[in-house]
């Protein structure tokens, strides 16, 4: 978890990573590093459960995602929680000055110790994370989803697709800058999901991660 915290802090500090030649060589690092992967990295999560207005929503492991995302226009009510000390400061200094009704303020924590009481929200999401920890341990972040979600409410996130022609590369370049990513099958995830009690509603495949949408 401190590692993955560091790799993230590095990121938005934009500081550089320092990585050997055969890594920068790599079509993925080049792609990374002229801006080409993020767009492959995104998980648009608003297309399975885009927020409505006046939810509450929590963004698990949330980055700057006030900051990029057009959560004015949706009119939720943005609750995050990051592990990113400088992801953290960034927010709760410049979102107040977008939309200070919306945004409800960002806790330092992980997301197996979710800040809030039990049945507080319509909504969570938590992408571009998972892959750093094993599935025993998402077993108790789907279980903590579950007690602070309302009845009836929605939780959204993502996991690495191991057969993304991408994702042993992307795999490779995110150990050399830090954080391990681990490649588990798609079909451990989903059973994992369904022992916690979660229903797939729906998926969304993208090019480095699947989307899922469960219900508790």
């Amino acid at each position: 978890m401190t590692a993955v915290a560091q790799r993230f802090n590095q990121e938005y500090r934009g500081e550089p990573f320092d990585l050997p030649e055969e890594v920068q060589a790599m079509p993925i690092f080049r792609e990374r590093t002229s801006g080409i992967l993020q767009a492959k990295l995104t998980s648009p999560f608003w297309q399975l459960a885009q927020p409505q207005k006046n939810q509450r929503c929590l963004d698990i492991g949330c980055g700057v995602s006030f900051l990029i995302y057009p959560w004015r226009d949706w009119g939720a009510l943005f609750y995050g929680q990051e592990i990113s000390t400088v992801a953290r400061d960034l927010l709760n200094a410049r979102a107040p000055q977008l939309n200070s009704k919306l945004f409800k303020g960002v806790s330092l924590g992980a997301a197996h110790e979710l800040h809030h009481e039990a049945n507080q929200f319509d909504l969570a999401i938590a992408t571009g994370f998972s892959c750093y920890y094993t599935i025993d341990y998402w077993l108790t972040v789907l279980s903590e989803v579950k007690r602070v979600l309302k009845p009836g409410g929605v939780f959204v996130f993502d996991v690495l697709n191991p057969e993304s022609p991408l994702a042993e590369n992307w795999a490779i370049l995110e150990t050399y800058m830090g954080a391990e990513a681990i490649l588990d099958p798609l079909p451990a995830w989903e059973k994992a999901i369904k022992s916690e009690g979660g229903k797939i509603i729906k998926t969304l495949p993208g090019e480095l991660f699947q989307l899922y949408k469960v219900t508790f």
